[in-house]
């Protein structure tokens, strides 16, 4: 099919999107509409901006050509920083189709999907939330995303990129799920009494105690002790902290009184939320655009992982757990 041929059937298709769909760029994952449809060009305009912007007919063009040139599809990484918008449009087109997971946007024989987003809708009490101010669960979804991405049984072979933000999803997930955790066992702690167990669908808690203890003033200890027939030279250590703060006014170095050894780890620098955010709007997007069995697959599996938090922070108390 020629590239004139493709344009048109491009403009009939966009021409007969629904005034409120929405697009995602492949990279980028930002959200736009498309406001008009002319001969030689496609005007959009971003969710986050007020201005709007042409995509000229001779760059989807260009495009083309070099979808064309790629027979395993056509690298999106070697897109211009500001042609994102491109690929989107042009997966409207039922014959060609981007592969976020591939990184490519490719030409097919057969119908394709789209980027396109349905209209937004009402939420219905039926419909599937997403726990405000949960941080855990936002976390737990991009890491979701991250594991089905990447064949992680042979990590060795994972590019470095990958491994980074596996480890900092990672990362965030354990300590969000820390955080979440303990708010859970503060609400759990006033409903739980000694020596009765209450069970859930994956377990069970128990209320329990732990015996904690602190050293009296030293001179109490030292002379308790004597008393009892404990010389204190027997009971004096280093303390750490006064060693410390006498190298600081001595000559001494660390070496000097600590073995030192040197170890090396992997430590997590920044996080960038906006990509973060970013990414889990194009995945939920993604999600409710699509229908094939990995999104339904996938889908499932977040409802699950909803349920499970739904269940922690709903527990009943041992009581009705019993009866």
């Amino acid at each position: 099919m020629s590239f004139t041929a493709s344009w048109h059937t491009l403009l009939e298709e966009v021409d007969d999107l629904p005034e409120s769909a929405t697009l995602i760029t492949p990279l980028s994952h930002r959200r736009f509409r498309i406001t008009d449809v002319q001969d030689a060009r496609v005007i959009i305009q971003f969710e986050d901006r007020d201005e709007t912007r042409p995509l000229q007919r001779d760059q989807f063009e260009t495009l083309y050509r070099r979808i064309e040139d790629a027979p395993d599809g056509f690298d999106l990484d070697r897109l211009p920083a500001d042609a994102d918008p491109y690929p989107a449009v042009l997966s409207v087109h039922p014959r060609f189709e981007v592969d976020e997971d591939a990184g490519v946007i490719t030409q097919s024989e057969v119908a394709t999907v789209t980027q396109v987003v349905g209209a937004e809708q009402e939420p219905t009490d039926q419909e599937r939330t997403e726990p405000d101010g949960l941080d855990v669960y936002s976390d737990a979804l991009l890491l979701i995303d991250a594991l089905e991405r990447h064949d992680v049984t042979d990590l060795p072979e994972l590019e470095t990129n990958a491994l980074v933000n596996l480890y900092t999803l990672l990362s965030d997930v354990q300590r969000d799920a820390n955080d979440f955790r303990q708010e859970v066992a503060d609400v759990l702690l006033a409903r739980l009494h000694h020596d009765r167990p209450v069970s859930g669908q994956y377990g069970s808690v128990q209320r329990t105690s732990r015996r904690n203890r602190s050293l009296k003033d030293d001179e109490q200890v030292l002379e308790r002790l004597e008393n009892a027939g404990i010389d204190r030279e027997r009971v004096l250590s280093v303390d750490r902290s006064k060693v410390d703060e006498a190298l600081e006014v001595t000559t001494l170095s660390d070496s000097d009184v600590y073995e030192v050894g040197e170890s090396e780890y992997v430590r997590k620098a920044e996080v960038d939320e906006d990509v973060k955010e970013s990414r889990l709007q194009g995945l939920k997007d993604r999600l409710a655009a699509s229908e094939d069995d990995e999104a339904n697959q996938l889908r499932a599996e977040i409802e699950e992982l909803e349920q499970r938090i739904d269940d922690l922070t709903s527990f009943r108390t041992g009581t009705e757990m019993q009866g």
